[in-house]
């Protein structure tokens, strides 16, 4: 897929810029780089598109070294070491899911209930809108609810108790309540193998409702910080886990708490030409993309981290319009057509250009 990916971005890159423009978008449309990445016509002429394979490599971060010691984590590892911190800190805190108290399917909770008993680390029945709704009421009551919905595919049935519900108990009682301590976890993204059901990307569905936050990291340290930003905001958040990297990203993490925080975007290349705005795994597509525009076509590429899709980091992200290109990309990108209307990406540009 990596190639494939770089295939559709230089093609929208070329879009940005008409015919004839001068500079890296010259070299850009001449060096013809959507030609060869798909499958030659088939001999009785049908163009048939070979389907291509999900591929990235995990770029990890330097070892932080103003949070203390440090351990070698996988992203998983990041989440749990992030719960296991926050069920020891505030004895509130609790949670609960479907499959939770063995562990959960990606093992995030493995030993947390033996570790703190089973009336804070839970199973629930198999009823997403069931289980927003109980984190909802427990976090009006006063405790830390830390939700997980097992696969981000299956969030829908909670539609209603998130954007109906959870975003606006604060503004429909006038601030007299909230369910700001309410956090929900979910596995994010495609793995290459999960089918329509265990691969999609439903940030955009909420990333037009005012209310709450919704994050999503691209390595084990992101993980851990963002998600202890999320469980001590006064806000409630869904938190977005890139199940591909759950075992694919491995770096050192700090054994004890920190933050990450909120709605600030990190530049992780700086660049000249052209700006690429990622978030979770592709940003480390987007990364290789920024390499080989480099090695090849001489462009520079400054990348940017995300993190927080609402609210998003305008004062980052706008400062960049200096540059003559900028280009958005998301997950719904692994399959080179982006929704055509509604999509967060089309929102991130267009905002960014008033």
């Amino acid at each position: 897929m990596g190639m494939a990916a770089t295939a559709a971005t230089a093609g929208r890159l070329l879009r940005l810029r008409a015919a004839g423009t001068e500079g890296p978008w010259r070299r850009l449309r001449a060096a013809g780089l959507p030609r060869g990445f798909l499958q030659p016509a088939s001999a009785d002429g049908d163009a048939a598109q070979r389907r291509q394979v999900a591929h990235f490599t995990f770029q990890p971060d330097p070892e932080p070294l103003e949070y203390g010691q440090t351990q070698k984590m996988n992203l998983f590892q990041a989440v749990t070491s992030a719960l296991d911190n926050s069920l020891a800190k505030d004895p509130t805190a609790v949670i609960f899911g479907e499959d939770v108290a063995f562990g959960g399917v990606f093992r995030c909770t493995v030993g947390l209930r033996d570790k703190y008993g089973k009336d804070r680390v839970f199973n629930t029945p198999l009823c997403e809108q069931g289980i927003v709704g109980f984190g909802i009421g427990i976090a009006v009551a006063g405790a830390t609810a830390i939700a997980e919905i097992q696969f981000a595919d299956y969030i829908f049935p909670a539609f209603d108790q998130i954007v109906n519900e959870a975003a606006k108990y604060r503004y429909r009682s006038g601030d007299l309540f909230n369910c700001g301590s309410l956090t929900i976890r979910s596995p994010w993204g495609c793995v290459g193998h999960g089918a329509l059901y265990h691969s999609q990307s439903p940030e955009a569905f909420f990333a037009h409702c005012p209310g709450i936050k919704v994050v999503i990291p691209r390595s084990p340290f992101q993980a851990k910080g963002l998600l202890l930003s999320c469980i001590e905001d006064k806000n409630p958040c869904i938190f977005f886990e890139p199940k591909i990297l759950y075992r694919a990203a491995v770096e050192q993490v700090p054994i004890e708490p920190y933050n990450i925080p909120l709605s600030q975007a990190e530049v992780i290349q700086e660049g000249s030409d052209v700006t690429l705005v990622a978030w979770g795994t592709q940003v480390h597509v987007i990364r290789e993309v920024a390499s080989m525009a480099h090695e090849k076509l001489g462009v520079s590429c400054e990348v940017i981290d995300l993190r927080t899709i609402i609210p998003w980091d305008v004062d980052t992200v706008c400062k960049l319009l200096h540059h003559p290109g900028f280009f958005s990309s998301d997950s719904t990108f692994q399959c080179q057509h982006p929704l055509p209307t509604g999509n967060f990406p089309t929102h991130l540009i267009l905002n960014s250009k008033l």
